[in-house]
C-alpha cells in the first residue's frame, strides 16, 4: 500500500516561508483540538514513556503505558499490517458489562470462557509502533462526518468492536429508519457522527432458492453483475465506507450474469456447470467496486478489508472441527493457505483494479490489510462459549467470528492509523493549491 509523504521539497525558495508557516498553523490546531474537549483524563495525544491512570466512569483503575504516535519517518517506510503479536497487559479497554453491543454469539465471556490471556495482546508492526486506539481522538476526526459498514456478519463484528471501544465517550442513539436490524443507523450526537450498518454478505444481488440446500445451510442465486441496492442506493452521503465480504461465497450458489445462470458453486443440480469457488467471488468483487467507482456524488473514501481466515482444526465447520488454542502464533508457525489464500489475492488484485480506475474520477479506495494479523489469532474466536451447552445453533463451533472483547479490537488500531494517513494527504493535497 502506497504512504505519500507528509513532507515535499517545495518547487520555489519563495513560498517556502508561507508554506512552513502555514504546516506549523496547521499542525499546531491538529495538536490542540484533541485536547479542548472534556475528556482531559485520557489524553488526546499519545506520549513516550508516560503513564495516566484512565479514570473514566469505564476504568478499571489500572495504568495504561501509552506508545508514542508514529514518527513520520516509520509512517513514510513501515507497513503497519506485517509485524508480531506481543504482550498488552492493560488490554481490555471495555468488558462484556460495560458494552451493550456485543453481539450475543461473541459474548465469550457472558458464555464462560475460562481463559482471559487471549485478551492481553497488542500488534507490533515490524520496524514501528502502531498507537493503542484512542476513543477521543476517533471521534474528534469524525466530528461532523459518517461511516458505514458494508458486509457480513464478521463486518458487525468490527462495527460492535468500534462501538464498544467508543463506549468510554460515548454512547450513541438508534437513528435507524426502522426495525430491520440488518440495516442499522446510529448517533454520537455529541460529535453529529453517525454510524451504519448495510447487510450485504455477498455484495451482489442475491435470492434464496432453497433455505435448506445441499449442505443444510442455503442454497443462493447470485446475480454477479448486479450490486445490492439495499447498499448502493444508501452510501453517496457518507464520508467512509468499511467494505467487506469472502465467508458466504463458501455456500452452495448459483450463479447469474444477464440474468442466465453461467454456472454453480456445489449446487448439486443436474446440466449446471460447476465454478470455483473464487471465480463467483471475483465476479462479485469487481462488480461491487466498479459500482461505487460509477457513483458521480460519492466524495468518500473506501476501505476494502481484507478476509480474517477462520481457524477450524481437526475437522470442517460442520464436521467436528474447532478452535481451542489460547494463543497466537508467530508468523513464522503458520502461513496462509487454501481458500483463504484465493479470496485475498482476489481482494488484493481488485482493489489494485479499483483504485487505479477511481484515482481518474477521483474516488480513492485504501486497502485494510488484516489478513496477516489475524491469520496469527487462532485463539480469538467464541468456539463454543457463544452459546449455552447444547444449545440448537447451526454454527456450534465458531472459529470464523471473534470474541468482544478480544483481537478484533486491534482492527480500530489500524483504522485510527489510516485515517491519521487520510487527514495528512488531505492537508497535503489543500497546500499543493494554495
Amino acid at each position: 500500500m502506497e504512504l505519500l509523504p507528509f513532507w515535499r521539497n517545495f518547487s520555489t525558495a519563495q513560498r517556502t516561508p508561507r508554506i512552513l508557516i502555514l504546516v506549523s498553523l496547521t499542525l499546531i490546531i491538529l495538536g490542540l483540538i484533541p485536547l479542548y474537549h472534556p475528556f482531559y483524563r485520557y489524553p488526546a495525544n499519545l506520549v513516550v514513556d508516560h503513564s495516566s491512570k484512565i479514570t473514566s466512569p469505564l476504568s478499571y483503575g489500572t495504568t495504561t503505558k501509552y506508545q508514542k504516535i508514529i514518527e513520520q519517518d516509520d509512517e513514510d517506510t513501515c507497513d503497519v499490517f506485517i509485524g508480531e503479536w506481543v504482550r498488552n497487559p492493560d488490554a481490555p479497554y471495555y468488558t462484556n458489562l460495560t458494552c451493550w453491543a456485543i453481539h450475543e454469539h461473541q459474548n465469550c465471556m457472558k458464555y464462560g470462557r475460562p481463559d482471559i490471556d487471549f485478551l492481553k495482546w497488542r500488534w507490533k508492526p515490524k520496524g514501528c509502533d502502531l498507537p493503542i486506539f484512542n476513543p477521543y481522538q476517533f471521534l474528534d476526526m469524525m466530528r461532523n462526518k459518517s461511516m458505514a459498514f458494508i458486509g457480513d456478519s464478521v463486518g458487525r463484528n468490527q462495527m460492535q468492536s468500534l462501538i464498544c471501544l467508543l463506549s468510554r465517550v460515548e454512547y450513541p442513539i438508534d437513528i435507524s429508519y426502522d426495525t430491520d436490524q440488518n440495516f442499522r443507523r446510529w448517533k454520537y450526537t455529541t460529535y453529529n457522527f453517525t454510524l451504519a450498518a448495510y447487510w450485504s454478505p455477498f455484495l451482489v444481488t442475491v435470492k434464496e432458492s432453497d433455505p435448506d440446500g445441499p449442505s443444510h445451510t442455503g442454497l443462493f442465486n447470485l446475480y454477479l453483475d448486479e450490486p445490492d441496492p439495499k447498499w448502493t442506493t444508501q452510501i453517496e452521503q457518507f464520508n467512509y465506507l468499511i467494505l467487506n465480504s469472502a465467508h458466504w461465497y463458501t455456500r452452495c450458489s448459483i450463479y447469474y450474469e444477464k440474468n442466465q445462470i453461467i454456472g454453480c458453486h456445489y449446487c448439486g443440480q443436474p446440466n449446471i456447470t460447476d465454478l470455483s469457488i473464487n471465480y463467483g467471488y471475483q465476479k462479485a468483487l469487481k462488480t461491487t467496486l466498479k459500482a461505487i467507482n460509477s457513483l458521480e456524488n460519492f466524495k468518500g473514501v473506501t476501505f476494502v478489508r481484507t478476509i480474517a481466515p477462520s481457524h477450524f482444526e481437526g475437522g470442517e465447520w460442520n464436521k467436528g472441527g474447532n478452535c481451542v488454542r489460547q494463543g497466537p502464533f508467530r508468523s513464522n508457525e503458520t502461513t496462509l493457505d487454501g481458500i483463504s489464500l484465493e479470496f485475498y489475492r482476489t481482494q488484493v488484485e481488485e482493489f489494485k483494479v479499483a483504485a487505479k480506475e477511481g484515482k481518474k474520477k477521483g474516488k480513492r479506495f485504501r486497502l485494510l490489510d488484516m489478513t496477516q494479523a489475524m491469520l496469527l489469532r487462532p485463539d480469538g474466536h467464541p468456539s463454543k462459549y457463544g452459546h449455552w451447552p447444547n444449545a440448537n445453533v447451526v454454527l456450534y463451533n465458531d472459529c470464523v467470528h471473534w470474541c468482544l472483547p478480544g483481537p478484533i479490537d486491534t482492527w480500530s488500531d489500524f483504522l485510527l492509523h489510516m485515517l491519521k494517513l487520510e487527514g495528512r494527504r488531505a492537508l497535503e493535497e489543500s497546500l499543493q493549491l494554495k
